[in-house]
């Protein structure tokens, strides 16, 4: 059974940005004692039901555009998991090259399966590129999380800086879309500010376009990313609880 993505890889028109947010907003957390491994079967024998499910909903950055399959960042964090004796956990790869907030909304509730648990919402690259309206996009991601949410399945959110070529009108109004889907959900999402913080505008953790995150630059978004889901993992609800 596939452990990745189910969608396959297509060439990016893509993402964006040579700015980069405060790097407070994405420290890394100190790593737990791994969990207890030894009654925890291999993933691949667990029963179907068993498993937790994260599905990345996002575009060339998230499909991996450039990397293999094991390098993009979706499947370095389910390696993260099983490393720490999350054998439960397993990702999605539903990254679209390309896509924008309003195709992944169109897509979104066909992804979300009965055993999927986290949806992280990794998009706007597309919409920047675009110069499309930032309350478009805001609204859009506003009905992502809320159909996730109201199919139980818990939401992380990692924003997207515009390119400054677009004025800085619209790069400010872009991060302040994604700063208040954050206020709006306080509390019942989890917030990374930018998805590419640390990887953006360095030239070593980028390949030849200067807009795709190398081998390296994965690994950095999979490090900052990974404790937070490991957070979301470690407060579902466990089965038979309540």
């Amino acid at each position: 059974m596939a452990r990745a993505r189910r969608i396959p890889l297509v060439f990016l028109s893509a993402v964006v940005v040579a700015t980069i947010c405060s790097a407070a907003a994405c420290r890394r957390d100190s790593p737990p004692v791994p969990r207890q491994t030894e009654s925890i079967p291999d993933p691949g024998q667990l029963p179907a039901d068993a498993k937790k499910v994260i599905v990345f909903l996002g575009d060339s950055v998230t499909v991996g555009y450039g990397l293999t399959l094991t390098q993009a960042f979706p499947l370095r964090i389910q390696d993260m998991f099983h490393a720490e004796g999350y054998n439960e956990i397993e990702v999605l790869n539903a990254g679209a090259t390309g896509d924008t907030t309003a195709g992944a909304l169109r897509r979104v509730e066909q992804l979300i399966e009965p055993n999927v648990k986290i949806l992280v919402v990794a998009l706007g690259g597309n919409d920047a590129l675009r110069g499309l309206s930032t309350t478009q996009t805001r609204e859009n991601v506003k009905a992502i999380i809320e159909g996730a949410q109201a199919r139980g399945v818990a939401v992380m959110l990692a924003g997207m800086e515009a390119p400054p070529n677009l004025g800085e009108d619209y790069q400010a109004a872009f991060r302040a879309a994604f700063a208040q889907l954050a206020r709006d959900y306080r509390g019942s999402i989890s917030y990374m500010p930018f998805l590419l913080e640390g990887v953006a505008g360095n030239p070593s953790l980028n390949q030849a376009d200067g807009i795709h995150p190398n081998e390296q630059g994965a690994r950095i978004i999979a490090d900052h990313l990974y404790p937070r889901l490991r957070d979301m993992v470690d407060q579902l609800p466990q089965p038979g609880a309540g």
